[in-house]
Parts: C-alpha cells; structure tokens; sequence
C-alpha cells in the first residue's frame, strides 16, 4: 500500500471523529511516513511500519476522549427545519427520560463491576485481620497458661494467612482484569461512534 492509499483508507475509516481532527491525524501519519522514506525507508516500507490501517483507526479512536466522539455524533449536518425542532421539544418527555435512563444503567453496571472488586479486597481485609488477631490471641492464650485454645488460635491465624495471601493474589487480579474490562468497554463504545459513521 501506498501513502495514498493508507491515508486515503485512514481518512475514511476516521469517519466519525471531527474534520479538524482528522486533518491533524492525516498530517501527523503523512509527515511519519515521509519521516521514514528520508531515513531511507521505501515508500511501502515506511507505511507498512506504521501498521494496518485498522490497528491505526483503533489507536487513535482509543486516544480520542468518548465525549468528543457524542458530541460530533450529535452535531447536526444541517440546519434544523422549525417542525424537527418542535417535535425534539415535544418528544423531549419521552427521550430525555429514557436517555437519562440508559445513562443509569451504564453507571450503574460500571459500579457494580467496581464493587465486586471491592468486596473481594475487603474478604482479604479481614482475612488478613483473622490471622492478625488468631496469632496474637493464641499467643496471649499460650502465656495465661491456655495453651489448648492458644495452639487453636494460632492454627486458625496461620490458615487465615494463607488464605489472606491467596486472596491477595486473586484480588490483584480482579482489579487488574477490570481495569481491561472497563478500558475495553470503553473503546468498544467509541468504536461504535465511529463505524456507524463509516457505514
């Protein structure tokens, strides 16, 4: 591919975004590949290290903030005739209600995935406390001549270690995962704003 063909292909793919935005990502991919052609590169040498023209749309597209990409999603093409606007006033008790409805449910979806992750951390929490407070009672059960129920306690301190070092790990990984879940869903919904454009 050329550096016509890519940035011609790079143009229609970025659809969505805003025009002015697009005429920098042009220009700053354009001045790259002439970049490389001067260090030497062949013309499809210097476009072919800049990657696919998909996995550039998806860098880029990850990089725009998601209210930039509504809010040009939302911009009118045209100007709006008097009845388009009257009719947006008077169906404004239906979608104004279901759009802050949808915006609920998103939030809320995003809490709950956060709040799982939460609670995970505050079983190690206490986990960890148990095994605090099992070793140490053991220890002061052990000194005032209750050595049964002292080895008793820290037996269950030292299990509540354990456990409470197992679930460091699989809380670690909890967040580590939700993090790239969240990031995914994200760029996922402005890949939506983009393609529907592209379409």
């Amino acid at each position: 591919m050329n550096k016509r063909d890519f940035l011609a292909a790079l143009r229609k793919g970025l659809n969505g975004l805003p025009e002015n935005d697009i005429d920098e990502r042009i220009a700053f991919y354009g001045e790259m590949i002439d970049d490389r052609m001067e260090d030497g590169l062949a013309e499809q040498e210097a476009v072919s290290s800049m990657g696919t023209v998909e996995e550039v749309i998806s860098r880029i597209v990850e990089d725009t903030p998601l209210l930039k990409l509504v809010k040009q999603k939302m911009k009118p093409k045209r100007k709006r005739k008097t009845w388009e606007t009257v009719l947006l006033i008077i169906g404004s008790p239906v979608w104004v209600p279901l759009l802050i409805c949808a915006f609920a449910i998103i939030l809320s979806l995003y809490i709950v995935l956060w709040a799982v992750v939460i609670c995970l951390w505050a079983v190690f929490v206490s986990f960890a406390a148990c095994a605090a407070g099992g070793i140490a009672g053991g220890i002061v059960s052990c000194c005032m001549g209750n050595g049964y129920l002292g080895a008793v306690l820290i037996g269950a301190g030292i299990i509540f270690a354990g456990l409470s070092i197992l679930m460091f790990f699989v809380c670690r990984a909890a967040s580590k995962g939700t993090a790239v879940l969240a990031k995914k869903i994200v760029v996922w919904i402005k890949n939506c704003f983009v393609k529907k454009e592209v379409e």
